[in-house]
């Protein structure tokens, strides 16, 4: 069966963008940078692949990915209709009526959905962020990728959702010189 992976960035206090959905504030660099190019090359949108040298690099970990619509509306005002092209994209959203070619709405219930594509063959599923898909997917996340940034601010937190814990473990932790982390986590 198929993983299901959040994947996310956030500041040390828990928001993965600014209040107005702001994502400078996370440095992308040094050596931070080099890991997530080595290790998840299929997760630099399209309008950045070109400069970072990821254009021909090959799917490492994932083929589909689950983004919320604030997500998806974030990449297409950076240029990108169809951000993640060589991914099978899918964008959680019961308002969004004419989304780019290649890119799929998920106007039901996502957990549902996402219990399907982990019964289909395939790489592993990246849910790429937004609060309100990740809070009403996390009893499906198999997986919890969190690049922590030293940097404090209100603004998106990683999930919006009921109170209902979920048990994960520690599974790895990397501290880079750019003073930002990496833990991993893996549901009990």
């Amino acid at each position: 069966m198929r993983l299901l992976t959040y994947l996310v960035g956030c500041s040390v206090d828990g928001f993965t963008a600014g209040p107005d959905g702001q994502c400078d504030p996370f440095g992308f660099d040094g050596d931070l940078k080099a890991a997530v190019l080595a290790e998840y090359p299929e997760t630099v949108p399209d309008h950045a692949r070109r400069p970072l040298g990821v254009v021909s690099t090959a799917n490492r970990l994932f083929d589909t990915v689950v983004m919320g619509r604030g997500v998806y509306e974030s990449a297409r005002a950076a240029g990108a209709d169809s951000p993640y092209p060589w991914l099978r994209q899918y964008v959680v959203s019961s308002s969004l009526k004419r989304p780019a070619s290649g890119v799929d709405v998920v106007a039901g219930d996502p957990a549902e959905f996402v219990r399907g594509l982990k019964r289909r063959p395939g790489m592993a599923i990246w849910l790429c962020g937004g609060p309100v898909p990740a809070g009403r997917l996390l009893r499906e996340v198999d997986k919890l990728v969190v690049h922590r940034h030293p940097v404090f601010g209100a603004g998106v937190p990683l999930f919006h959702a009921a109170f209902g814990p979920a048990a994960f473990t520690l599974t790895d932790f990397r501290v880079f010189a750019t003073g930002a982390t990496v833990t991993t986590y893996t549901k009990q």
